[in-house]
């Protein structure tokens, strides 16, 4: 049994080989011939396509997981750092900020180009001058300036015009341009006419965004990966190392702008703290001169020391509230460009700034990510539910940490009574003194608090430590990357092979689908009462007042036919459905209605296609509710009525919500009831159903109508269905069924008028004898 299975799998891949070489090989001098021209045009692509490279660098983004022996000193260094997020930073490295400034440092605006007798080369490291614009922003953009460069006098020609290298002249009409000498100039061994373009810096970038690739290097790892494609290897090393320096560049200033903040605060304060630190000292100064005191009696000097602690921890405290007040401030407010930052200094409690921290990290690539994507981008949202997500926790804490300040403050408050009430039991002249020496304390813990912070936050602002390392500099793949010249010549056999199988193909298979009114006419012996040109493109809706209009008298035509197939005032429900999605069964339900209302009817169209509506939005009718609200219990068949733009006789039931389960809904007998109430109140009924070939909708509702028009649409009705469509009425007939044949295009050139889709074409136009066959007569006495 199972020699014989083996077989017959063998007697089948035999078969089906020897289909295909009797199939194909007839043709061999097709594919010959396909095959010489592919091959010798993949040998003239590969001689003379430019090749490119692909140039790689990778930059590792620094966290808490990668300290090292020094990990204590670097964070005393970079007090105000904040944590990164890979996935941040790779959006900002391929962001078109850094990228502008990248094109601008490297005069990237201005590519040069060797005049080549296919294509242009590259001249970046070839030519012996680049171009630089002294306003980058507002480049006037210039397309191939052809010039010649003269080494011995070290000038540039410029059809009749020559300027030496380093001068500024104006080209267009604003933009100032010069010529130095190419950093990168390697002397080239064929002299070859040179060129430059003048492009936007916004358009450049655009362009080398696109060819840029970012991403990590592993689901684990911190390391960024970047790859830049480009035809000039130097160039494109040039381009990824100057984009890691920007970036790092503008780290380190987003890093030093709270530090920068904080120290033109302490700075503010300090100025205030010495001038009343000074004013201080001189009244002791004059208070001794004037009462002739030297020194305070010991009793004093222990009360002094006394009063010299207490009044530190109450000064402390007073700091700390202070900020408070600022932390508070900082994040009730929405400004985030504030001048002082909370986080800085004077946060005593390690939860809040922790807190602060992580609120101002958050902010900082909040902002950093503001400047390189639109609002709406996924990850600029979510930091910014992150943001107010935090907010509301950091209010509480600062709260909290502000009742036991003030306790703090009430005790040492009633610590100083205590130590006021001593002072009464000293002389005058020493109480007065050490009144004045307290505040001279105060006075002096501030200013070493200040001065303490200031030196901190000045180390760390000008220690320049960057977030970010470099693991490897830019380097270009020793081998061009593009075209690979074995992708190219496989593709090109591939090519020949598809191409002449697919002629092959093209001939024996013939159009599928609908094409002429006979085959409807040989498939089937359902009568066609009309023929609806093809519109093209416009409004779904025809102007039928236009008596010129060939479509708009085709309705006119079919309006005065469903009296052939029994529509009448008793008589009025026409369902309208087809085999597939896409022949129009929408178009024609509006129009017809739209004909029958500008005849004086009453009508109403009914959108009961639950699954892909599309006749209210042709009318401009909201869907929110609709026919399937009334099917489930929502709405009365008056509430979900709506008329329309097009005519007043004309009105609409939407579809409403996309249900579930349209069939089901159909069959709970709201249905029928919805077409009994519209019986009493309209004069047609025109049903736009689903599809029969996909879902039973139609044959449902058919059974609730008087008549049925199905569509057909030229070149998209496939055959198959038209050839089933008896055997299927048979199982799941479709109520006194008619064909609308839709869509028909015209055959050839200048051919109009009447007596379209009859004969072996398709179309307008008259039969080739000057005469229309018999069965247009036959459709005329429909009519």
């Amino acid at each position: 049994m199972q020699i014989n299975n083996k077989a017959q799998i063998s007697n089948e891949e035999e078969n089906a080989f020897s289909q295909l070489f009797h199939k194909y090989f007839p043709y061999w001098p097709l594919f010959l011939s396909l095959l010489v021209v592919t091959v010798v045009v993949a040998k003239l692509y590969i001689h003379w396509a430019i090749p490119y490279y692909d140039v790689t660098a990778q930059v590792m983004v620094k966290d808490q997981k990668n300290g090292v022996d020094d990990q204590n000193l670097m964070e005393q260094l970079d007090l105000f750092g904040s944590k990164k997020f890979v996935e941040n930073e790779i959006e900002i490295i391929h962001s078109r900020m850094l990228m502008r400034l990248v094109v601008k440092d490297l005069s990237l605006y201005a590519p040069i180009m060797y005049q080549g007798r296919i294509a242009n080369i590259p001249a970046y490291v070839l030519s012996p001058v680049i171009i630089q614009v002294a306003n980058p922003d507002s480049i006037e953009e210039q397309k191939s300036v052809l010039f010649s460069f003269d080494s011995a006098h070290q000038r540039v020609l410029m059809g009749k015009e020559s300027f030496a290298v380093g001068q500024w002249f104006t080209m267009g009409h604003y933009t100032r341009v010069r010529f130095v000498a190419n950093p990168n100039y390697q002397a080239p061994s064929v002299q070859k006419p040179l060129s430059f373009s003048l492009i936007t810096v916004k358009a450049m970038a655009e362009g080398i965004l696109k060819g840029l690739k970012t991403g990590q290097s592993s689901k684990m790892s911190s390391v960024i990966n970047l790859t830049l494609r480009d035809a000039v290897p130097k160039r494109g090393e040039d381009i990824l190392n100057d984009l890691i320096r920007v970036y790092q560049t503008a780290s380190i200033t987003d890093k030093n702008t709270l530090a920068a903040n904080t120290l033109k605060f302490i700075d503010g304060r300090l100025v205030h703290v010495t001038q009343e630190l000074n004013a201080v000292e001189r009244g002791i100064q004059d208070y001794k001169t004037t009462n002739g005191i030297v020194d305070v009696s010991a009793q004093g000097q222990l009360y002094l020391d006394n009063v010299e602690a207490n009044d530190q921890k109450q000064s402390e405290i007073n700091v700390q509230l202070a900020v408070m007040d600022q932390v508070e401030q900082f994040v009730r407010s929405n400004d985030t460009k504030s001048d002082v930052s909370p986080s800085a200094f004077g946060v005593s409690d390690i939860v809040l700034a922790g807190l602060l921290q992580q609120l101002y990290s958050l902010q900082v690539q909040y902002d950093g990510l503001k400047k390189t994507t639109g609002e709406n981008n996924p990850m600029l949202l979510t930091l910014k539910a992150q943001i107010d997500k935090m907010k509301p926790g950091i209010l509480q804490s600062v709260q909290a940490q502000r009742q036991n300040l003030e306790a703090s403050k009430a005790a040492l408050s009633h610590t100083g009574d205590a130590y006021s009430s001593v002072l009464k039991t000293l002389p005058e002249k020493e109480r007065g003194l050490i009144a004045i020496s307290r505040d001279q304390t105060v006075k002096n813990s501030i200013y070493a608090f200040l001065l303490q912070k200031r030196e901190e936050t000045a180390l760390s602002l000008y220690s320049q430590v960057s977030d970010t390392r470099l693991v490897d500099d830019a380097e270009a793949t020793v081998l061009p990357v593009s075209p690979q010249h074995l992708m190219v010549y496989a593709i090109a056999i591939i090519l020949a092979f598809a191409v002449g199988a697919g002629f092959i193909a093209l001939r024996e298979v013939l159009n599928p689908n609908i094409v002429f009114r006979k085959e409807i006419e040989q498939y089937t012996d359902v009568p066609i009462i009309g023929e609806i040109m093809y519109q093209g493109s416009g409004s779904p809706l025809i102007t039928l007042e236009d008596t010129r209009s060939i479509i708009a008298e085709q309705f006119r035509i079919l309006r005065t036919t469903l009296a052939y197939i029994g529509i009448n005032n008793r008589k009025k429900r026409v369902l309208v459905t087809s085999s597939i999605s896409g022949e129009g069964k929408s178009f024609v339900t509006a129009n017809l209605g739209l004909a029958l209302a500008m005849a004086g009817k009453k009508v109403i169209l009914l959108e009961s296609d639950l699954r892909k509506p599309k006749l209210s939005a042709m009318f401009g009718v909201t869907r929110e509710s609709g026919l399937t609200n009334l099917l489930v219990g929502d709405r009365e068949p008056d509430e979900i009525i709506r008329s329309t733009s097009a005519h007043q006789n004309l009105f609409l039931i939407p579809s409403g919500p996309i249900p579930p389960n349209p069939s089901e809904l159909i069959m709970n007998g709201r249905f029928t009831e919805l077409l009994d109430y519209l019986q009493g109140h309209f004069d047609f009924i025109i049903i736009d159903s689903a599809p029969v070939g996909p879902v039973t909708d139609s044959y449902i509702i058919s059974s609730m109508v008087d008549a049925t028009l199905y569509i057909v649409r030229h070149g998209v009705t496939p055959k198959t269905f038209i050839k089933k469509l008896e055997n299927n009425n048979r199982i799941h007939p479709l109520k006194n069924l008619a064909i609308i044949f839709n869509g028909v295009k015209t055959r050839g050139f200048g051919n109009y008028g009447y007596g379209y889709g009859y004969g072996n074409g398709y179309g307008y136009g008259y039969a080739e004898n000057g005469k229309t066959g018999s069965k247009k007569k036959k459709n005329e006495q429909h009519v």
